[in-house]
């Protein structure tokens, strides 16, 4: 796939080397440590202060991000054992900000950082595939993790738990990131990380500010991803979503230099002007936003009643409460269009009549009511008003429940307190079907906290489907496989795909090589961008 956004000129031009490049933000990252860090945001951002092994490449003219290239590493691991080992070598004159040299040593110490109680909170995948003891509890706690073996000082071979085709794609999360050893302990990297890559954090007030200047240790020649081009970074937190479209539409003094967040509908709508068209990038944000159904709630454990509610809700409605086609597609298929083996299909096309005749035969035409989990943001409070309208001409009688902004994907995430829909949606680690379907629809990951299968559903085809997918050898076979999968799951109706959102991205107009990034939620990719001419 080409990239989501941008001409050759504006935007797109290639960047100068310096000056200070400014990023306007709502909120201030979850973790500077990247064990403990685990959003499209701060994934991003993590590339300019942390390498890994592999990672992902940068978007670019003809890339659109998602493509698994070797980082730290002299290429991206050299499977044995049926994918069971991985074996890497690193590259010569690797150094920390410190001055430590980045060795075996350095990678097994970081990545066994992930198996800590405290701070292994992050993305799951060090734990899930990293073959350790069941009492293992990280490096300042259990020492040495032996399954990862360092036989010299550039030579790293991981030992999985069971066999894994795409395991270069899981090294490149923020979680298997090297440290020096014995560092980093309590929460020491979310106010001073030890930086790897070419830039190292100045400053930091938590919820304020971040300044980050070039890292002197990091060298050009061992890097072939990363642009650098700003001398430094500079994020400003805590402002108001209409205040930074504002100052983006302005783009005036220091905002020449500045990217921020997706502009708000309202906001979109005043960026048609030739001029500022021009500055804008626009794609889809690459997740899936969708209403799940509580499988084991009393009406929608009957599969006729969970397709009727497919049938019946209307995604034009849905489309234009999300801020109309600029700022969301028609979601048919559970997988997003930029997960790779995607098949475009639509199951089950808006139609009120077919969905009546499904609930007569489930022998419920006389009406009955639903609870709605949302959150109280415009958004999503005019989806579920979507919702409800739709359903009210099938007998269904929606109650919308709000559920607390910061709590609503704790409160929906627990089975005992989730009711029979929740709006929601989900965005893979990395463009594959391996960390879209498994996750949300796997019976045998239902947990009584954090639980992402929202549906509840528990059925042996699909997951007995989801086991032979992961033993295939094959990256590709295996994203075609659950392309088809996806159908399959879709007959049992556990979801209401709703919608993919895009985003609209404004770029002040000093801003040179923005492109989105479909590894990050449709970010602008921070591993590109600089800025067009630097000022002083």
């Amino acid at each position: 796939a080409g990239p989501a956004g941008g001409a050759p000129s504006g935007p797109a031009a290639a960047p100068a080397t310096g000056g200070t490049l400014r990023v306007l933000a709502n909120a201030d990252f979850s973790h500077l440590d990247p064990v403990r860090g685990f959003d499209g945001g701060v994934n991003n951002f993590y590339r300019l202060i942390y390498r890994g092994l592999t990672m992902f490449d940068a978007a670019g003219p003809n890339a659109d991000g998602t493509k698994i290239v070797a980082d730290l590493a002299t290429d991206t691991g050299k499977p044995s054992d049926g994918a069971k080992t991985w074996t890497y070598t690193l590259k010569d004159n690797l150094f920390f900000e410190d001055g430590t040299p980045i060795n075996s040593e350095a990678v097994k110490f970081g990545i066994s950082r992930a198996f800590d109680p405290e701070a292994g909170i992050g993305s799951p995948y060090a734990k899930l595939l990293l073959d350790a003891p069941k009492d293992y509890k990280g490096p300042y706690e259990s020492g040495d993790l032996d399954t990862i073996e360092t036989p010299d000082a550039k030579t790293i071979v991981f030992h999985l738990k069971k066999p894994f085709a795409d395991f270069p794609s899981a090294l490149a999360l923020g979680n298997f990131t090297p440290f020096p050893k014995g560092t980093g302990a309590a929460a020491a990297f979310d106010t001073k990380p030890i930086a790897s890559g070419p830039y190292k954090v100045a400053s930091y007030q938590r919820n304020a500010s971040l300044k980050l200047v070039r890292n002197p240790r990091w060298k050009a020649d061992t890097d072939t991803v990363r642009a650098a081009k700003p001398d430094a970074f500079e994020w400003t937190f805590g402002l108001d979503p209409a205040t930074m479209d504002e100052r983006m539409l302005a783009g005036q003094g220091a905002d020449t230099d500045a990217i921020a967040a997706s502009l708000q509908a309202a906001a979109v709508a005043r960026a048609q002007t030739p001029q500022i068209k021009a500055r804008t990038l626009s794609g889809l944000n690459g997740c899936t936003t969708y209403m799940s159904l509580n499988t084991t709630k009393k009406y929608l454990g009957d599969v006729r009643v969970r397709q009727a509610i497919n049938y019946a809700v209307n995604k034009d409605t849905v489309v234009a409460g999300m801020g109309g086609s600029t700022l969301a597609a028609k979601g048919t298929s559970i997988q997003p269009p930029t997960v790779a083996g995607r098949v475009d299909y639509d199951p089950y096309p808006y139609n009120v009549e077919q969905a009546k005749k499904l609930l007569a035969e489930a022998g419920l035409s006389g009406g009955f009511s639903l609870e709605l989990d949302t959150r109280p943001v415009p958004k999503m409070s005019a989806v579920a008003v979507a919702i409800q309208e739709a359903l009210k001409q099938v007998n269904i009688d929606v109650k919308i429940n709000n559920v607390d902004t910061s709590t609503f994907y704790e409160v929906i995430g627990t089975p005992a307190k989730q009711k029979d829909m929740a709006v929601t949606g989900w965005c893979p680690d990395w463009a594959s079907g391996a960390t879209f379907l498994p996750p949300l629809f796997d019976g045998r990951n239902i947990t009584a906290k954090g639980n992402a299968n929202l549906a509840q559903i528990n059925d042996k085809g699909i997951n007995a489907r989801i086991d032979e997918i992961a033993d295939m050898a094959e990256v590709e076979q295996a994203n075609a496989a659950y392309g088809e999968l996806d159908k399959e799951i879709m007959k049992l109706a556990p979801i209401v795909p709703l919608a993919y959102e895009k985003l609209t991205l404004l770029v002040g107009t000093n801003i040179a090589g923005a492109y989105m990034s479909n590894a990050y939620s449709g970010g602008i990719d921070l591993v590109s961008v600089g800025l067009a001419k630097p000022t002083k």
